[in-house]
């Protein structure tokens, strides 16, 4: 049996949201950055367990500073949020706290996985320190350039929503 659901994939601009998408869905990573404008909508489907799947629709909104900005129609019907934060990028996380009450009044009641991406670009022992030292709690670090722990998270979420429905 296969399912159907919407997620989201938020954050600033540059945190690399389009890169983890490209990774999941296509395997591949390019280095030439590419502006999203408006929302690019993807397709992916994933096996949760030996006779059910959950086939992701995953609108990639376009980044803003401001994540009051993001229009409220796109993310009617959302099933699950990802919000992505670049972890050698402290102008993408200084906010996070507020950013995800912001979120999580537009989307409630819908599961919010966090994720702090380009984790390839600063040193484990540093980036640790740089979470707790700014009170962040990521679900999730992931580098969209070694494919670190995207599918992981991917699949989180789909069996997150599989088992929720």
């Amino acid at each position: 049996m296969q399912k159907s659901k919407k997620i989201v994939i938020l954050g600033h601009f540059g945190v690399g949201k389009t890169s983890l998408i490209r990774r999941f869905v296509e395997d591949s990573f390019s280095d030439k950055y590419k502006v999203t404008i408006g929302v690019h909508i993807t397709k992916k489907v994933v096996e949760v367990n030996a006779d059910e799947s959950v086939s992701l629709i995953i609108w990639d909104l376009e980044g803003t500073d401001e994540v009051q900005m993001i229009r409220q129609a796109y993310l009617l019907g959302t099933h699950g949020v990802v919000f992505v934060f670049d972890v050698s990028r402290p102008s993408t996380f200084q906010n996070l706290n507020r950013d995800l009450e912001i979120v999580a009044q537009k989307t409630p009641d819908t599961p919010l996985i966090v994720v702090g991406n380009k984790k390839d670009l600063v040193i484990n022992d540093e980036l640790q320190i740089l979470l707790k030292d700014n009170g962040i709690k990521a679900d999730y670090l992931t580098s969209a350039k070694t494919g670190d722990s995207v599918n992981e998270m991917f699949t989180h979420l789909a069996t997150l929503l599989n088992d929720l429905s």
